[in-house]
């Protein structure tokens, strides 16, 4: 059965706050590292309420960003010719790599 939007707020609000925990950090440096403010960090964590960027944000912070990719994919392709066409397209994009991790113990 498919979750309401209320459903999925509140289940991403309780992920989003047991990856926090489980990295040890408080809603003070989980809001710092991220890079938003502490009130919409708890507004994060206590009604799934933010902006999408503050989520991307969080998720960053969170080192959960690789699964926002598969969030909207693209509808099966409608022909062999279509199929093609994507391909070649995703071809000609520049994959995204990440730059190294300083070795400071600072993230």
């Amino acid at each position: 059965m498919r979750q309401t939007p209320a459903e999925l707020l509140k289940s991403l609000a309780a992920r989003l706050k047991a990856r926090r925990l489980a990295l040890g950090w408080t809603q003070v440096e989980a809001a710092r590292r991220a890079g938003v403010a502490y009130r919409t960090w708890r507004r994060l964590e206590n009604e799934g309420q933010a902006s999408l960027e503050d989520m991307v944000k969080a998720a960053v912070a969170l080192r959960c960003d690789e699964g926002l990719e598969a969030l909207f994919p693209l509808p099966a392709a409608a022909s062999l010719d279509e199929l093609l066409a994507r391909q070649a397209a995703a071809a000609k994009r520049p994959s995204r790599t990440r730059a190294p991790r300083s070795r400071t113990g600072k993230s």
